[in-house]
């Protein structure tokens, strides 16, 4: 192992602001896989494997025998919600897993309880609850998430935290005078900014106690200038934002495909169909804007139409998201792509994608959450941009333009890896197998 590295020891609480159908889901699933009842397919940590050294080497350990990660038997959970449901009461009514296995684990379930949350109508329009914290100012209340995660800490006799946020999609907001600084956000919080959210507040409250935290939406952050730089001063790691699942993980595969092969792009239509409380509040014109900026930008960003306006530069792309009850968590996604190849002759593909939303996303959370701590203990701090794979809007420096083809994601983990174990970089360029490399002085 790397001596750099700090050991996995102790328990590792994975604290989450939001218990509903994704939370529940992935915290019901570590539970099931811990007693052996399921598998935890879809996590990179658990079921990938990644190659080290050259290929003649038959080199393949799994990922979680390569880097040292906290085990699932170490996990310990914990959250914040506005309603008092506890966790297995929550993932029945959200009925993403089936009540047979939910009821196999009901102990472990109903003993995680749900903090007071920090809420805010005015950003979340179609939800409401009464279980939430109240105080004078914005300050106090990230005050008292502050000592809701010391307490955690010391109750759960944990060694070290991390903190995914799995709450509803905030309304549409952009970067104001009040997140340039930690000093004008810290004001912001004294004086009730309107323009600092509820997330805003989980994410300051960790960044400040040193938590590495994830932002599982796509809503504004820990993605602000302030808790950027509250971040680097104290050495924590971050990433975001929204979770690649469905719709948005087809683009980031099929996308780069087509571009690979200098295929051009005339139109790309998108529709959903969705019914669980995630849909229910992208009902609201605000909170669909945020999301629909997150799944917008992913074929700009992989296609690049302004080095490729021959192929890309009169792509017509919509997004379309609906909210229909009778599916529930099953998520149903259409995509019409408008192709033309050689001389310009025109093609099609259909895309119909019936996916389990809280299914894709549970695993992104745990790899996260397992992740983020091992950043910690490397001494990287600050963004996280290898972690790219699991997110819609990749999080980078403001001069970077973000990655988000699945492919080079993941040659970028994989490598991030390596790098933090002291193994060579993988390039794939293979020449060396067949020709002799001379190295110019």
């Amino acid at each position: 192992m790397n001596n750099q590295v700090l050991p996995a020891e102790g328990k590792l609480g994975i604290l989450i602001p939001g218990l509903g159908a994704v939370a529940t889901t992935f915290i019901a699933g570590v539970e099931a896989v811990k007693k052996g009842l399921a598998q935890p397919t879809g996590s990179l940590t658990q079921t990938g494997s990644i190659r080290l050294g050259k290929r003649t080497e038959n080199r393949f350990p799994k990922v979680k025998d390569f880097v040292p990660l906290a085990s699932l038997e170490q996990v310990v959970f914990g959250g914040w919600d506005v309603y008092e449901d506890n966790v297995y009461e929550a993932a029945m009514k959200a009925k993403v897993l089936e009540a047979g296995l939910l009821h196999a684990i009901k102990p472990e379930l109903e003993s995680i309880k749900p903090m007071k949350a920090v809420f805010d109508k005015s950003y979340i329009t179609n939800l409401d609850g009464e279980n939430v914290k109240k105080a004078a100012t914005k300050y106090e209340l990230a005050q008292q998430v502050m000592e809701d995660i010391e307490n955690f800490k010391k109750n759960n006799d944990c060694s070290r935290l991390v903190m995914v946020w799995c709450g509803s999609t905030e309304k549409y907001i952009e970067e104001k005078a009040v997140h340039a600084t930690i000093a004008s956000f810290e004001q912001g919080l004294k004086d009730n900014d309107t323009f600092i959210s509820p997330s805003m507040i989980y994410a300051y409250a960790a960044i400040k106690l040193g938590v590495p935290f994830a932002n599982g939406a796509p809503n504004l952050t820990c993605d602000i200038p302030a808790l950027m730089e509250l971040a680097k001063q104290t050495n924590t790691p971050i990433g975001g934002k929204d979770f690649k699942t469905g719709q948005t993980l087809m683009k980031t595969i099929v996308a780069p495909g087509l571009a690979a092969r200098s295929l051009g792009i005339r139109g790309w239509f998108s529709t959903n169909i969705l019914g669980n409380r995630d849909g229910y509040v992208l009902d609201h014109p605000d909170n669909f804007r945020t999301k629909e900026v997150s799944k917008l930008g992913v074929l700009e960003e992989i296609l690049q139409p302004d080095v490729n306006p021959e192929l890309y530069g009169d792509l017509y792309h919509k997004i379309r998201i609906n909210y229909y009850p009778p599916h529930g968590d099953n998520k149903e996604s259409w995509d019409n792509i408008d192709i033309f190849g050689w001389l310009g002759y025109s093609m099609q593909i259909k895309i119909n994608f019936l996916c389990r939303d809280s299914i894709l996303a549970a695993p992104i959370v745990l790899d996260l959450a397992l992740f983020l701590d091992l950043a910690q203990r490397a001494g990287m701090s600050g963004i996280q941009e290898w972690l790219s794979f699991y997110f819609k809007s990749p999080q980078t420096l403001p001069e970077l333009r973000a990655e988000h083809d699945i492919f080079k994601q993941l040659i970028k983990l994989q490598n991030t890896l390596r790098h933090i174990m002291g193994e060579d970089l993988i390039t794939h360029l293979g020449l060396d197998y067949y020709q002799e490399l001379v190295e110019s002085l």
